[in-house]
């Protein structure tokens, strides 16, 4: 396996006695290079003695050498500058576009580092690597959790960089998104999305000062205005919005994409909804209220997300409830806070050059307590425990981008896996 002789060159995984190119001639790895992610030879700026003579230049590895011709590196000038082969089975000699004959040295993969990568994608437990998760040294497994935490929110981050660009610059409106998306929690995170997509909030801005007019466009706009509701409240929502519908030009999203079924009242669309336009009336400059935030106990007063007196008796239209005031939780604060603040003040410190607000949102998540949730509660059985919602957030990148792709080639964990050659139980 082509990626599997990758990972043995890059970690110089070899084989104990002296390398040699299939003409014979003695070789010394002095550096593998850089791995190269994108179109080109597969590692650049290699440092390779062969009989005496230090070559610097680039490694291109494959399975097979015939697999050299089949890609056509040898009419392609970008190859030119390829010191060595590196394949498993070197089954033809490989040539530059000008004809000259490149190096090649077979290297093979041990038999234990195989035993291990195949029992790593068969494993069905997670994390297939829990055997060894609690022999890993604390300084490694520290390392590594710092580094998903920060690819966690640079990912968040890019994210939010596409929706500012969707959104032609404008930082409030993918704010905003941003923050609708979270209200969906997971199960509407879509929708939710989708949603705010259709809201034309410089429509709306022109209604700011009236509630009743924002949940007309928020809730019209979400398709859940019924046009056989016979909802006293739901029929002037719904006549509101078609007047809002005809001089805005308005189109709704389909509420197929809308999931009801395994939720719970508070935590259901309408009422989320209904948080979002008392929120949206009572939050002007949203943005740069969050960049004020300079700990986590300010967020409750900014999410102050209460709703209009409608939705103080229903859950939903037509569905009358005890009254009660639906306002957010400080478990759903929390995980707004771990999601959505952290990430604007991380992604707009970036977008601005002001590092003190990336410091801002990793301090923030050091304070913060950890997600529980079957990932964390997973990594904690295998022996990771998370101490503090950067802890978590790191957990839950490193399931989601690395395990749920048996990408554990690319990860601190597989490395140890795979080397161990001795199958600890």
């Amino acid at each position: 396996m082509e990626v599997l002789l990758h990972y043995v060159w890059k970690h110089k995984i070899f084989p104990l006695e002296e390398l040699h190119t299939t003409s014979g001639e003695i070789v010394e790895v002095i550096d593998t290079g850089l791995s190269n992610e994108n179109a080109g030879p597969d590692f650049f700026n290699a440092k390779i003695k062969i009989n005496g003579t230090v070559w610097v230049g680039n490694v291109e590895i494959h399975e097979n050498a015939s697999d050299w011709f089949l890609h056509r590196h040898d009419v392609d000038v970008h190859y030119d500058n390829v010191i060595l082969h590196v394949v498993k089975r070197a089954n033809t000699v490989v040539t530059r576009a000008d004809g000259s004959i490149i190096p090649q040295l077979e290297l093979p993969v041990p038999s234990y580092v195989e035993d291990n990568y195949h029992e790593l994608f068969i494993t069905d437990t997670y994390p297939p690597c829990y055997r060894i998760v609690k022999t890993i040294p604390p300084l490694l497994t520290h390392n590594l959790i710092d580094a998903m935490q920060l690819e966690r929110l640079q990912q968040k981050s890019n994210m939010l960089f596409n929706r500012v660009s969707h959104c032609n610059g404008n930082w409030e409106e993918a704010v905003f998104i941003t923050l609708a998306r979270n209200f969906g929690f997971g199960l509407n995170g879509d929708a939710f999305e989708i949603w705010a997509n259709h809201i034309p909030l410089k429509a709306v801005d022109k209604h700011r000062d009236n509630l009743f007019q924002i949940e007309a466009f928020f809730f019209g706009q979400a398709g859940l205005l019924s046009t056989d509701s016979t909802d006293d409240y739901a029929v002037q929502l719904k006549k509101e919005y078609d007047y809002l519908a005809h001089k805005f030009q308005l189109q709704p999203m389909d509420p197929i994409h809308w999931r009801f079924a395994r939720t719970r009242p508070n935590n259901s669309p309408h009422i989320r909804i209904a948080q979002l336009a008392y929120l949206y009336q009572h939050s002007n400059n949203l943005l740069s209220r969050i960049v004020e935030i300079k700990v986590p106990s300010d967020v409750p007063t900014l999410l102050s997300a209460k709703t209009s007196d409608y939705w103080l008796t229903h859950y939903s239209f037509g569905k009358k409830s005890v009254s009660v005031t639906k306002s957010l939780s400080k478990t759903a604060i929390h995980l707004i806070v771990i999601n959505t603040i952290t990430t604007i003040l991380f992604a707009y410190g970036k977008h601005i050059g002001k590092d003190s607000l990336c410091e801002q949102a990793l301090n923030m998540l050091t304070v913060l307590k950890p997600e529980n949730n079957h990932i964390t509660r997973m990594w904690a059985k295998a022996g990771l425990v998370a101490q503090h919602a950067g802890d978590s957030q790191a957990l839950i990148q490193l399931k989601k981008e690395y395990c749920d792709h048996k990408k554990c080639l690319y990860c601190n964990l597989g490395y140890h896996y795979l080397k161990r050659q001795h199958h600890d139980e």
